[in-house]
């Protein structure tokens, strides 16, 4: 039982881990390069990447077959390179999770960045810090507190993906399913007990999260 009980938090937590660090990764890249320009098509850009915050999760499951299915030219050079459909795989699951995670680490990161006073980074180019060095060292300790209640909420809602996954990646006992999906699968067979289970502990696990990011914002 027990067995069965952490198959889906362990997945669950493996999943929505590999999927926080890639959009963890691409939200800091991505909200600098976004903070405090302006540029034609922008207002645009923006809003496509933050799409996933509002589709429904069947939607965002079916754009993802559409994109990396078998017969898409990123799906059949996927599949060539890895010898196997992605599809219906763990990866599968850690790229629902990371489309639908990425919109919270991107405003997050862009927030704080954007809430940098702009002299405090030039004048550490006058003083000859290159901008790798800039960004590293006085732009991303200046937002940190932004980067990293967005990395929490990326990994809390990761944590808590269904719908995309489901679609995307299926219901694979020991494979793809997830926490969610586990408490689904219990509910359709009537096993009240192991749903509640698996209920607790991820109402449990977004709690701490959550309060986190709330005690990290207290000034």
């Amino acid at each position: 039982m027990l067995d069965n009980f952490w198959s889906p938090v362990r997945l669950s937590v493996e999943i929505a881990s590999v999927s926080a660090l890639i959009v963890f990764i691409a939200g800091i890249c991505l909200g600098r390069m976004m903070a405090n320009r302006t540029f034609k098509g922008k207002l645009v850009l923006e809003t496509v990447m933050l799409l996933p915050l509002v589709l429904p999760p069947t939607v965002v499951g079916f754009l993802l077959i559409i994109v990396f299915g078998k017969n898409s030219f990123i799906g059949q050079v996927m599949e060539w390179i890895f010898h196997q459909p992605v599809m219906f795989t763990w990866w599968a699951a850690v790229i629902a999770s990371t489309v639908v995670a990425f919109p919270l680490m991107y405003q997050s990161a862009k927030a704080g960045f954007e809430a940098i006073d702009m002299d405090i980074e030039e004048a550490a180019r006058v003083d000859g810090a290159s901008e790798l060095k800039v960004f590293l060292f006085v732009s991303i300790p200046l937002a940190l507190k932004s980067i990293a209640s967005g990395a929490i909420l990326s990994f809390t809602r990761a944590l808590g993906e269904f719908g995309a996954t489901l679609m995307f990646a299926g219901n694979l006992p020991g494979r793809t399913q997830t926490a969610p999906l586990a408490i689904y699968t219990a509910m359709e067979t009537g096993d009240m007990r192991m749903a509640w289970m698996w209920v607790v502990c991820m109402v449990s696990l977004s709690f701490i999260l959550l309060l986190f990011v709330h005690m990290m914002r207290r000034p």
